[in-house]
């Protein structure tokens, strides 16, 4: 049976994210057949009532109407969107309300492109993602393992955390890593944080230790010598040649 298609609002005041993100989800995902995007608050609550999207991905700081205003005016007319906030704040009182407001989820900038989309496919079909894992042929306690240290990629991560979290010993987890990964723990996670960072590049108002701090390295020598082995460019030169169109 063919997966149904969903309706998106990407709602943000910032054109370069706004833009970034409708292309990589245009590029990446199966799922949103159609994308509106809206510059402001008024835009959005305009689109919302024109087109009745299925799901928004909603900036906390819109010019003319903020997000708290255009979710209150979208639910008392009953056509309020599932709502993921996108902030560049760390403002849990805001988020407090609007999860009131009926919002299913916050991320805070700067964030993967992979993350929302996960996040966005995870609420337009809540079965999409464990349908992709089982075909995927994974196994559970990695699965696990890996999403894990997903979340808590910023923190001094280990082997033995990572085993202590799916219930099972060091040695075992190790074990389960190269069977199912090809690759040792420490190597898996070396990649991630090299793909989050990788992402980060893209923001260039973050420094570059701000993104080694970011994600999990608390020594920047040691993160450029993991980032070099690991895309074979330093990150000052896969910066330059990101910003210069050669990637």
């Amino acid at each position: 049976m063919e997966e149904r298609k969903f309706s998106l609002l990407l709602a943000d005041d910032e054109e370069h994210i706004l833009n970034g993100i409708k292309n990589y989800i245009q590029k990446k995902s199966g799922v949103f057949k159609d994308i509106y995007c809206a510059r402001n608050g008024q835009e959005a609550l305009d689109m919302i009532y024109q087109y009745h999207p299925d799901v928004m991905l909603l900036d906390v700081q819109m010019p003319v109407k903020n997000g708290l205003e255009i979710m209150r005016e979208a639910n008392a007319a009953g056509v309020c969107p599932k709502t993921i906030l996108l902030s560049g704040y760390e403002n849990f009182e805001y988020v407090r309300e609007a999860l009131r407001q009926g919002a299913v989820d916050y991320l805070l900038k700067p964030c993967r492109s992979t993350e929302i989309l996960e996040k966005l496919e995870a609420v337009a079909e809540p079965s999409l993602k464990q349908k992709r894992h089982a075909l995927s042929g994974k196994n559970a306690i990695v699965e696990q393992a890996t999403d894990y240290i997903k979340k808590h990629l910023p923190e001094d991560l280990n082997l033995s955390m990572a085993a202590e979290h799916v219930g099972v010993s060091n040695a075992y987890l190790s074990t389960l890593f190269t069977q199912n990964l090809g690759c040792s723990f420490v190597d898996y996670l070396n990649r991630t944080r090299i793909e989050y960072a990788c992402d980060y590049m893209h923001d260039s108002r973050m420094k570059i230790y701000e993104i080694a701090f970011k994600v999990g390295f608390r020594d920047e020598k040691y993160f450029s010598k993991v980032f070099k082995k690991v895309t074979g460019q330093s990150p000052t030169e896969y910066r330059a040649a990101l910003f210069n169109g050669e990637k």
